[in-house]
């Protein structure tokens, strides 16, 4: 396929964008000025207002979690995530090195070090195969957890990530994770929306972290939440995050090391009226995610479509590409021509801070990274 023929093909689908089409710009359909007004009206600007626990209750009840708690980014909502799954300083954490920076980070805020296992072509997200494959030649169980034969060092938990919102084999991981003694935490980020076997990506182990940055599904601006599926775990998360603070009309009296992870009521107004709309979105998202698969079929060029047996958001969309100068020459001349395009993450294990943590043998990955191309995949108003 000619570059141009798809360059033209995305701009046809955008035409409200004009000379400049964005990957994925905010959409406000609704209430979003009528509820910030109200935090205006009502001062009530900051970590306490009616829009936090609206937002929650309506996370909560979208997604079937017993409890949801807001942040006040993704990356937070991670960090927390992994505290409250028992991750400790020294401790071990498997995930994979295809993903955003913050998933990485967030282990390593722990003072807990990452370990890096392939992807499965079929969801980009962490191989069941590839982790357990990699527990079977380097680690034991002893005392009722498992070990780093080679570093002495315990392995707490596994992190997969719902790349693009295309959720991993979660039934896998919960078999792995109850076999060798491992908490699941759910990278959730990207997945709002998304279903595996019916069931909401992030209820598959007690903790899950979504993100609502600018350029996600649903905005807050900023903001991230925490999904459980045990309620008392969430009340606990709810209490650290707010300061650990013990409810008192005047007193300030905490009862433990705490955490200011609150978001903003004025950033939770902006969500609620994003979470009223949702289904708007997301059904729009997917009319562009057919367009985009019909478009592509038969060429060199391959969409990357949902997983069997789930529902992905699509939250941004995806083409392979033949080979990384084909990837190179797709981004140049899409960019070029004010469509933006981006390749997807550099590989963690690559990057400086992580290329002395283990790994497996990481085809996939690298098979993705010299090939993928993220396309726009926004809200777009003729769909």
């Amino acid at each position: 396929m000619n570059n141009n023929d798809a360059i033209q093909f995305i701009k046809s689908l955008y035409p409200e964008y004009g000379e400049h089409i964005p990957l994925h710009a905010p959409v406000f359909l609704g209430n979003e000025k009528k509820y910030l007004n109200d935090c205006i009206d009502t001062t009530f600007v900051s970590s306490v207002g009616q829009y936090v626990d609206r937002m929650e209750k309506m996370v909560a009840e979208y997604t079937g979690a017993a409890r949801a708690v807001v942040c006040v980014n993704g990356t937070n909502a991670l960090y927390m995530s992994l505290l409250l799954s028992g991750v400790e300083q020294g401790d071990e954490v498997i995930t994979q090195p295809l993903t955003f920076i913050a998933t990485a980070n967030a282990i390593s805020y722990l003072n807990a070090i990452p370990v890096f296992c392939d992807v499965d072509e079929d969801t980009m997200g962490l191989s069941p195969v590839a982790v357990r494959k990699w527990l079977e030649e380097n680690t034991e169980i002893k005392n009722g957890a498992c070990y780093n034969k080679s570093t002495g060092h315990k392995i707490s938990a596994v992190v997969p990530m719902h790349t693009f919102g295309h959720p991993v084999h979660l039934d896998e991981f919960v078999k792995l994770c109850e076999e060798w003694k491992l908490a699941l935490v759910e990278d959730a980020a990207e997945s709002i929306g998304s279903f595996y076997k019916g069931k909401h990506t992030g209820l598959f182990g007690k903790v899950a972290a979504l993100s609502f940055n600018g350029n996600k599904t649903i905005t807050t601006g900023g903001g991230g939440m925490l999904l459980f599926t045990d309620k008392e775990l969430g009340e606990k998360a709810k209490h650290l995050t707010t300061q650990a603070k013990i409810p008192h009309r005047w007193e300030f009296k905490h009862d433990a090391i705490g955490y200011n992870y609150r978001m903003p009521n004025i950033n939770a107004a902006l969500g609620c009226a994003q979470l009223e709309n949702i289904e708007k979105v997301l059904e729009n998202k997917r009319k562009t995610a057919m367009a985009y698969k019909e478009f592509f079929a038969g060429s060199d060029i391959k969409f990357f479509d949902e997983p069997k047996a789930c529902k992905s958001n699509f939250w941004l969309n995806a083409v392979l590409l033949p080979d990384k100068e084909a990837q190179l020459k797709f981004l140049e001349e899409t960019n070029d021509a004010g469509v933006q395009t981006r390749p997807i993450w550099e590989l963690m294990n690559r990057l400086e801070m992580f290329k002395p943590c283990q790994h497996g043998d990481l085809t996939n990955a690298e098979m993705f990274a010299d090939r993928v191309v993220n396309i726009p995949s926004g809200y777009g108003v003729n769909r």
